[in-house]
């Protein structure tokens, strides 16, 4: 998302967002570090066998029996380190897909729960990018990340303890080091934060383009801009290479300088432990021993700088996907909510204004109409508002109290969700899913049985073309109907209102790809079977609206004129005139 701030999320401003499923799966967790704790005694016992053996061999002592024995031990321990290690790994990065699936789950239910309006300001690139990117770096972070960090905890303080246990000094000596290393990374980590933030933005811009690209796929080729796509694309690719350097360089210098410290401590002990181990002061085998717990120290060492980046890389992503959790849809429903049993189809609008979320320019001016059960056609040049009322008569958009009533209730007093199960919305742009014909005639019905599927595709006028198609109403779309025309789509949207029956049924200018005779028989087919319901059909050709009971000329954001077609052809001129010139030059795209 956009907008990159400079303030770092902390653990604890995001943690609220995951804590819930970890409380859900906190046996499963408990279990898995158990065994993780498991895997890293055993391991740290090796190295004790390993001196009693040696020990034993340089005083003279061991026998064959005893060094098998040593051996057996170390075979066992290593045969429990593998079992507790396969149960840790199961467990708990078991719980790191749980919570990847949960959280996408969360993710697209809550975006689902929101408004056209978040669509102003969001694109589908940023959505898919936390579900993708963001996600993946929260189930890395709390995948191996976690269990990185917890088995550093453990093994850096036995390791530490058993080194005390043999030579304090000595063990002073190798830790000599390491308090540079935990301040250069604060230092580095600081800035991990905003480096990934930008990473991932510029991988969100990213998604959006490929995804803009390929859905209007046939109008880039249509204009010859396949090379310009390509280039712009190019654009987008180094600016996330050139992010994804400046994060690498501050990982790439995590890194070494870990693995620089673990070898200047190994030097520090060799050189001061070897002394002490010449001297007397330790047996050879405590000098084995610490060498050993050296090493198993220097993952923990070495690990510092990769899961500082992976849990700043979760505590980035977090805190973008809890800034989209947060997003609240702006339409609200009245605390006096009503539930009435059903919708007749009555619509008041009563001194009606709008403007859109994010702008400050008025689209409706104080619209009054009252709409009866009935067909009524809506006419006006492009931009008077037409669409803009339909949006907020379909509740996509908020509106303030006592500028719409349904039934006579105001609509903000209605839940949302029965206002839009009363309402069947055909926009002017038609969604179509990439699935069968049949399956995107009954998306408002997925019981709908085939007879009722046809008898609706009939009443959209698509019938009989489907049955031409391969496989008939089983026939694939493709992607948004790339396989279907314009006039199509917009059929097959209309057969989908048609199927669900609703009290109010609204056309966008949705039958604008669509011949005039056509049109005009899916409007008989509106009146003749949707009879006794309220029908709105926004239309920029006169002639089909002929047939409707009354129609609505807006212009400006206004209502200018209303009556049946002979009445506006005598009372107004604009109306008239609009009309005469469609008719005469036989062009249904002049004029409104």
């Amino acid at each position: 998302m956009k907008n990159v701030s400079n303030k770092s999320a902390t653990f604890f401003s995001v943690v609220d967002v995951i804590s819930p499923y970890f409380k859900k799966y906190l046996p499963r967790l408990i279990g898995g570090f158990v065994a993780l704790i498991a895997v890293d005694l055993f391991q740290l016992l090796i190295p004790r066998v390993i001196k009693w053996a040696i020990d034993d061999l340089k005083s003279g002592s061991a026998s064959a029996e005893q060094l098998v024995l040593y051996g057996a031990y170390i075979v066992f321990l290593a045969l429990a380190v593998g079992i507790m290690r396969f149960c840790w790994r199961y467990l708990i990065l078991g719980f790191s897909r749980l919570l990847e699936m949960h959280l996408r789950n969360k993710i697209i239910s809550h975006v689902l729960t929101l408004d056209k309006a978040f669509f102003l300001k969001k694109t589908t690139g940023d959505v898919m990018a936390l579900m993708t990117n963001d996600v993946m770096s929260v189930q890395l972070a709390c995948g191996m990340g976690l269990v990185a960090f917890v088995d550093a905890i453990i093994m850096t303080t036995a390791a530490l303890g058993f080194m005390a246990y043999i030579n304090p000094k000595l063990t002073l000596i190798a830790v000599a080091p390491m308090p540079v290393l935990a301040i250069t990374t604060k230092i580095l980590t600081a800035k991990l934060h905003f480096r990934f933030k930008k990473v991932q933005e510029t991988f969100s811009r990213i998604t959006e383009f490929a995804r803009s690209s390929i859905s209007t796929i046939r109008l880039v080729k249509a204009y010859n801009q396949e090379s310009s796509q390509t280039l712009r694309f190019e654009k987008l690719g180094k600016e996330y290479v050139h992010n994804n350097l400046k994060l690498a360089t501050i990982h790439g210098l995590l890194f070494p300088l870990s693995i620089f410290t673990a070898n200047t401590s190994m030097l520090l002990v060799i050189y001061f432990g070897g002394k002490l181990a010449i001297r007397g002061t330790i047996t050879t085998g405590d000098f084995v021993a610490f060498i050993s717990y050296l090493f198993m120290l220097s993952w923990p060492m070495m690990a510092i700088g990769w899961v500082s980046n992976l849990f700043q890389r979760g505590i980035t992503s977090l805190d973008r996907i809890k800034t989209l959790l947060l997003e609240k849809p702006l339409l609200t429903v009245s605390p006096q909510v009503k539930h009435p049993s059903g919708i007749k189809g009555f619509i008041k609008i009563k001194n009606l204004r709008f403007k859109y979320p994010f702008s400050d320019r008025e689209i409706l001016k104080g619209i009054n109409l009252e709409i009866k059960p009935g067909v009524i056609g809506i006419v006006g040049r492009t931009g008077s508002g037409k669409t803009t009322l339909c949006n907020v008569l379909a509740r996509i958009y908020p509106v303030n109290l006592g500028s719409i009533f349904l039934d006579g209730i105001d609509i903000n007093e209605l839940p949302i969700e029965f206002v839009r199960k009363a309402i069947a919305y055909v926009p002017q742009e038609p969604v179509i899913f990439s699935d069968t014909i049949a399956s995107n005639i009954a998306v408002g019905k997925p019981d709908a049985t085939q007879e009722e599927i046809e008898e609706a595709a009939r009443n959209a006028a698509i019938h009989e073309e489907i049955l031409k198609m391969p496989q008939g109403y089983e026939t694939r779309v493709g992607e948004k109907g790339v396989k279907l025309s314009g006039g199509q789509k917009q059929r097959l949207a209309i057969a989908r209102a048609f199927l669900i029956n609703k009290p109010i049924l609204i056309i966008d200018d949705a039958l604008s790809a669509i011949d005039i005779e056509t049109e005009q028989n899916i409007i008989r087919a509106i009146t003749r079977h949707l009879k006794n319901k309220t029908c709105i059909i926004v239309s920029h050709r006169i002639a089909p609206l002929t047939l409707t009971n009354e129609i609505v000329v807006m212009d400006d954001g206004q209502i200018v004129a209303r009556g049946t077609h002979e009445t506006l052809l005598k009372e107004n001129h604009f109306y008239a005139t609009v009309y005469r010139h469609q008719i005469t030059f036989s062009c249904p795209g002049k004029g409104f």
